[in-house]
């Protein structure tokens, strides 16, 4: 049932996903529409699903990884102070798995992410070419599908090749997590009424989305830098780092960089957040009323 709510709302994120890669890593787009609009133009509404197959045959497992990681640690925490696993988390607890959840999600994420960002990126064409780097014409396809990206990727730059951008993501899904659990488990109690044990769906997904705005939303600075660290290589390497990336986005384009997209994040963050905690939560009451009935 989770998977179902993820995947299909996924189908849906991509379209926006793609929008904020390209305003954050690519060049010559004023705004959104402008945006849209282009790559529409350009590559039809193809263009608008580049990259989604492989994030889409992995999001399953990235989910439930990030989730069970949050959900256990949280179980854990309660047991070590309180010794019951069942009652309700502190506010420390819970910014504590969540910090844990954004670190392990960047093992997972980060190649998942590079994957769909080259390939969402390989049409871009660049501005200063270097030619001892010998790199590809632009405006020509790379990478034939997220497969031969993979392959390529790990053959020309190892396993650090598929962890570019890995520091950038690390620091903006640490904070991000926290600042997506936390505001959900506070709306969630907010929304719910007295007297109720568990939120209704309706309050789930009204929190789920709120919070999912949020923590896209004040996530978008380092999400622009990880995007173009990920970007960077198709056709040339442009940084040596997350520090370099930031010095020489600040310097050519001003603090504005790191907010573009920032609309398109927060947008979208709210019905995929909404999906995935609605999912989450149903599956565990699904779960649990199944335990109930084999164990009475």
């Amino acid at each position: 049932l989770s998977n179902f709510h993820i995947n299909h709302e996924l189908a849906n994120d991509n379209t926006a996903h793609q929008q904020s890669t390209r305003l954050q890593a690519g060049q010559g787009y004023g705004n959104t529409l402008n945006c849209v609009l282009t790559v529409y133009r350009n590559e039809s509404v193809a263009g608008f699903f580049k990259g989604m197959s492989f994030p889409l045959a992995s999001i399953a497992v990235y989910s439930s990884v990030v989730f069970g990681v949050f959900s256990n640690t949280q179980r854990l925490l309660s047991q070590l102070r309180h010794g019951d696993p069942a009652r309700a988390p502190a506010l420390a607890d819970v910014a504590l798995a969540s910090m844990v959840a954004g670190f392990v999600s960047v093992g997972i994420g980060s190649p998942v992410d590079l994957v769909k960002i080259r390939l969402q990126m390989q049409t871009q064409p660049y501005i200063k070419a270097n030619i001892k780097l010998q790199p590809t014409v632009p405006g020509f396809p790379v990478y034939r599908g997220p497969i031969h990206c993979f392959r390529t990727v790990l053959k020309k730059e190892g396993i650090a090749g598929m962890y570019r951008g890995a520091g950038a993501m690390l620091l903006r899904d640490v904070p991000g997590y926290c600042l997506y659990f936390i505001p959900y488990t506070f709306f969630c109690g907010w929304i719910t009424p007295d007297g109720c044990i568990s939120p209704n769906p309706s309050s789930i997904w009204l929190a789920g989305g709120v919070a999912g705005a949020i923590s896209w939303g004040t996530a978008t600075p380092m999400d622009v830098v990880k995007s173009r660290l990920q970007a960077d290589g198709v056709y040339l390497n442009k940084y040596k780092g997350t520090l370099d990336c930031i010095l020489q986005s600040y310097q050519n384009e001003g603090l504005k960089v790191f907010f573009r997209g920032i609309t398109v994040n927060a947008v979208r963050g709210f019905p995929m957040s909404s999906a995935m905690f609605l999912g989450y939560e149903l599956s565990l009451k699904a779960m649990k009323r199944d335990q109930t009935e084999t164990n009475p």
